[in-house]
């Protein structure tokens, strides 16, 4: 009805002058820039999940690669290889930052969103970035395989840009009178470090460009549209 309007009026006063027809031609150019918007913006949010993660540690004489990988249960199950290790545990936690500009020592404390005391691993009451300790064998190889309750790749809990961190020492878990049992597991210096980030998956990876790229050009049809009406 209000395009009917506006072409009618627009028949007496002239190609698309409104000038009979201010109000209705007000509303219209308010509509194809609210469409436009909304298509520019779908073309900025492919909805796509994140499923996968991915650490490389390399530095001062340990490398390896740690994957973290979403469950349907909502878990996320941490796999990887790290050598370079004498044989024994050594902590393993998400600290709060990825900000390697001071090397290890400036990715913060351990990743602490809820204000908890650090704990075991399977403590219901933690610090989130508490993964607990690795274990090197004889070859100074660490196999690393477990589940993870209550680290995520999404929400408040994420840990995408965010550090792990090998430290010098065993992580006791809170259990000792050592007076950093309950701030950091006593474990030690930071003996290397990596930034968490999304692992590429090919085929989300395509998929997910196709529809920026047609989102996009969706968006630059309609500015287009705007642009000969309001010429």
């Amino acid at each position: 009805m209000c395009l009917n309007a506006i072409f009618s009026c627009n028949k007496q006063a002239g190609p698309f002058t409104g000038a009979l027809c201010p109000d209705y031609f007000k509303m219209f150019k308010t509509l194809m820039f609210v469409a436009a918007a909304v298509v520019l913006a779908s073309a900025h949010d492919d909805g796509a999940e994140i499923k996968q993660a991915i650490v490389k540690l390399d530095g001062s004489g340990v490398s390896g690669l740690v994957k973290f990988i979403k469950l349907d249960d909502g878990k996320v199950h941490v796999t990887g290889k790290v050598t370079g290790m004498p044989a024994g545990q050594y902590g393993f936690h998400i600290h709060e930052t990825g900000d390697l500009s001071n090397g290890c020592l400036s990715t913060g404390g351990h990743f602490n969103p809820n204000g908890h005391d650090h704990g075991h691993p399977h403590d219901e009451i933690r610090h989130v970035g508490d993964l607990g300790n690795v274990e090197f064998d004889s070859t100074k190889t660490a196999n690393i395989d477990f589940i993870d309750p209550q680290i995520k790749l999404n929400g408040r809990h994420n840990i995408i840009g965010r550090a792990l961190v090998l430290h010098a020492g065993t992580d006791d878990y809170g259990r000792t009178d050592h007076p950093d049992s309950k701030k950091t597991g006593n474990a030690g210096g930071r003996v290397v470090c990596g930034i968490v980030g999304i692992l590429s998956e090919e085929p989300l990876k395509a998929n997910s460009a196709a529809v920026s790229t047609s989102s996009l050009l969706t968006a630059i049809s309609v500015y287009s549209l705007i642009a000969i009406v309001l010429h």
